[in-house]
This record gives structure tokens, sequence and C-alpha cells, in this order.
């Protein structure tokens, strides 16, 4: 009986054997099914897959750039263009060498370059060669601030709604401001919340010298832990209550705790004048009790307030010292500063020019004005 047994040696041999591996290429076959939806561009896609698939070429790398610079074709030396197709928004070009095969797709100034070749440092080298001088620099981008924007709808009441601003850098726009302005406005863009030691903030001096342009700036600089805000109806902001405590206590949803504010107050003269207590009521002293008063306190609110008033007509409540972060009376720039900022001596004042000024000398243009009349009272004509 057991002479009869067969030996496991023997067992072993009668189960099956393990399948002989199928190549990758064979594993999936490639197949094209076109129809009218497809583009010519389609194809380029479906031809310059086909030497990778049944692995004749293997090795693939890829890469993508934003900016292709003018004039860069993104084909190596040697390379023989097989197939290109343009529509609308994009171009497909199928070229090949020896080993390899390239595909280019670009649109606007961006462009996709993917290679396939015989072995993985060809695919490496013809993509270096393709690339090679071809990405430009990126385009600079202004940069953006989101501010907010206060009103008082006739439907919702108090309002608040943000939008993105453009503002340039401090170091970008001081070229603006006349040589005290900057050298003020230096110390106040680095200003953190450890520094604070007053809530207003007043900027005064003439119209179109750069007071809202300086905001701005101001804006960017501080982004990082104060939310700037403008209302845009402040007659109405400090003789309504109700406006009032929704701005100055209400928390904007999304706000970081701890995050500090500042609400801009532009052409605000007859707010902050010397006879403001009489023309406006109830308004100043709602402004310095937001600023230092009880209606501040435990809020991290500033306030900041352009004017066109001189420094000698503002109310004396409202720069005394403590009270202003900054009191900084923008002014024109001096002649020689307006000089070198418009770089010619055209049209530039004999006591200097505003920024308004300066900007539109550079724009070749001047405000529409009517030229002087002859005083009837010389010509002898009755009116």
């Amino acid at each position: 009986m057991c002479a009869d047994r067969p030996r496991p040696e023997a067992r072993r041999q009668t189960l099956p054997t393990d399948p002989v591996p199928v190549p990758a290429e064979r594993s999936l076959p490639l197949r094209l099914t076109m129809d009218d939806s497809d583009s010519p561009a389609d194809v380029i896609d479906a031809l310059f897959l086909g030497r990778f698939a049944n692995g004749e070429q293997p090795h693939a790398h890829s890469h993508s750039v934003d900016r292709v610079k003018s004039g860069a074709s993104l084909l190596p030396p040697a390379a023989s263009v097989v197939r290109s197709a343009r529509d609308d928004d994009r171009t497909a070009t199928l070229a090949e060498g020896d080993g390899w095969t390239l595909l280019v797709s670009r649109w606007n100034r961006g462009a996709d370059v993917s290679v396939t070749a015989t072995s993985d440092e060809l695919a490496r080298r013809v993509l270096g060669q393709a690339m090679d001088g071809a990405e430009d620099e990126p385009e600079p981008q202004p940069e953006h601030v989101t501010m907010g924007f206060w009103y008082v709808s006739p439907r919702r009441g108090p309002y608040r709604t943000t939008r993105q601003i453009t503002a340039g850098t401090w170091q970008e726009v001081r070229p603006n401001y006349t040589a005290p302005v900057a050298d003020a406005m230096d110390r106040l863009m680095k200003v953190t919340p450890d520094d604070i030691a007053g809530r207003l903030l007043l900027l005064h001096g003439p119209p179109g010298t750069g007071k809202t342009s300086a905001l701005r700036t101001l804006a960017r600089a501080w982004r990082d832990w104060c939310q700037v805000d403008c209302v845009l109806d402040p007659e109405r902001l400090f003789n309504d209550v109700g406006y009032l405590m929704d701005i100055a206590i209400g928390e904007d949803e999304g706000a970081a705790k701890g995050r500090w504010r500042l609400l801009l107050l532009e052409d605000c003269d007859e707010l902050i004048r010397g006879e403001a207590k009489h023309t406006a009521g109830q308004a100043l002293s709602r402004l310095l009790n937001l600023t230092d008063g009880l209606l501040g306190q435990g809020r991290n609110v500033l306030v900041g307030v352009t004017t066109n008033e001189d420094l000698e007509r503002l109310h004396p409540a409202v720069v005394r010292p403590g009270r202003c972060l900054a009191r900084i009376e923008v002014g024109p720039l001096t002649r020689p500063e307006a000089v070198t900022w418009l770089g010619s001596e055209e049209g530039v004042g004999r006591e200097g020019s505003t920024l308004a000024e300066l900007f539109a000398l550079r724009r070749g243009g001047a405000p529409a004005s009517v030229p002087p009349q002859p005083d009837a009272r010389d010509s002898g004509l009755y009116l």
C-alpha cells in the first residue's frame, strides 16, 4: 500500500504551471475612436501617445510654463514637425527626432511640453533643449488689498461691502511726497500694534497732494494686523448713534480675534475745524469718544481722517497731545522735487506742484477751464 502512494514530488508536478507574462504594451492595445466632436488637436494628442503606449518609446518627461518668451518655438534642434493644428485658443505641434517624439500645446502665453523617448536620459535631454531659454519672467502683478466700505442702505440699514483695491508698496510711492512728509510716513508705515499710543490718524493739506494714495499704501503696509474700512457717508456716521454703534462695536464676520480696524473718514473739514462744536452738534464729541473715550474702550479701533483744513483751523481737542497716532501735513512737492519727479521743468510751478498736477503734466493733459474774461466795466458793456 505504501509503495503505491505517489511521492510529494510527483504530486507537485501535476499542478498547473505559472502563466507566461504578457508584455505591458500588448496588455493594453491602442485603439482610437474619433467622431465629429474631435478636433485636429485631439488627433495630435492621440498620435503622440502611440509610441509610448506600444513600448517603442517607454520613457516620458513633461514641463509646464506659464509665460513663454515671444518667438520661442519650444522645438529642439533637428526637430521634424509631423503634425500641427491651431484653433481659437490653442495650438498643438507634434515633432520627432532620432528616438524621441515631442508634443507642444500652447495657449495664450503658456505651454505644456511633453517628450517620449527610448531612454530616460534622452527624454530629459530633449526636453531641456526644448525649454532652453524659452521661459519668460513672470509679469509683475499689482498687489491687492481687501478694503471694506460702509454706508447706510435705504433697505438694509448700515451695510458693509468689500472689494479688492490696488496699492503699491511704500518704497514705490515714496517719491510722490515731499521730504518731510516722506520721513513722517516712513515711521507710520512701520507701526505695529505694540506702537499704538493714540487712536486718531490725521492727514491734512491741500487737495491733490496724495492723502488718499497714502492711505491705500498704509492699508497694504498694515494688512497683516489691521483691517481698513472706508466710511462713505461720514457726515451721517456721527449723527446716527445706531450707525456708529454698528460700525464701532459690531465685529465683522471672519475678522480675527484681536485684529485692529482702521476707519477712514475722508474730507471731514466741517467735523474737525475749530468751530465744529457749534456746526456739527455732538458729532465731534462722538468722534473723540470713539478714539479715546468710553466708546472706544476695549475696542481695537483707529480712526483716520483726511481734511483740506490748515492745522491752525483744526479744533484743539482733535490735535491735543496723546490723541493722535500721527498728524501729518501733506503738502505739494517743492520745485526741485517736482522737476525730479517729472523729469522736466515744463509746467512745474514756481513754488512746486501737487501730485495731481504732476500726473496731469505727465499725461500731457490739463483740466478744462474758462479763460479769463475782460472786465465789463473796462469794456463799457452792460450785463
